[in-house]
């Protein structure tokens, strides 16, 4: 078994391969369920997912949600455009620590720092000139590891030309809400 940066190469490889041979093996589809608890609180519950349309079930996460007291939340969770900075750290994170290993990059350190603005006008409704969600992301990856400023441009490549957060959030991706009412007397 070869193991870089804490990823099992071999492990890597086979995976790539089993989804190239059988493109089914690669479809996810993931779920989480989010419930108002109070005020401005939620909490999202993650403990399963689909692969190649059977379900899976995994540890449960609970992830809490709050606004700032700026915003009339109590600060007791971030907030969900704080969580969506999350989750692209986690995903760069993801991608570049697989990316690494299977071009024999060693990472001795790897952090992310993400910045966005937003403009509450657009999601308060005041002007609807202004968009309600992120006028913009900053990104500044910082990597220590044993490899030249062009192995390490290469990866960068790699690792943004494939990142599901990424693409999400710079492509339109659809959205269909449904509501469910349950209507009083």
């Amino acid at each position: 078994m070869s193991v870089e940066n804490g990823v099992d190469v071999d492990a890597l490889g086979e995976a790539i391969d089993a989804i190239g041979d059988d493109p089914a093996v690669g479809q996810f589809e993931f779920h989480a369920e989010t419930e108002w608890t109070d005020g401005l609180r939620c909490e999202t519950t993650i403990d399963e997912f689909d692969q190649a349309g059977e379900r899976v079930q995994t540890r449960e996460f609970t992830i809490e949600g709050d606004e700032p007291e700026q915003i009339l939340g109590q600060r007791t969770a971030p907030n969900a455009v704080e969580l969506l900075l999350a989750a692209l750290g986690s995903c760069l994170s993801v991608g570049y620590a697989a990316n690494a290993a299977a071009m024999g990059i060693e990472l001795d350190d790897l952090r992310f720092e993400m910045d966005g603005d937003v403009d509450l006008r657009g999601f308060l409704g005041i002007d609807e000139a202004v968009r309600p969600g992120y006028e913009g992301i900053t990104c500044t990856a910082y990597v220590d590891a044993d490899a030249s400023a062009a192995e390490l441009a290469e990866l960068r490549e790699r690792v943004e030309a494939t990142s599901p957060l990424i693409d999400s959030i710079t492509n339109e991706v659809p959205v269909e809400t449904d509501l469910v009412a349950a209507t009083k007397p």
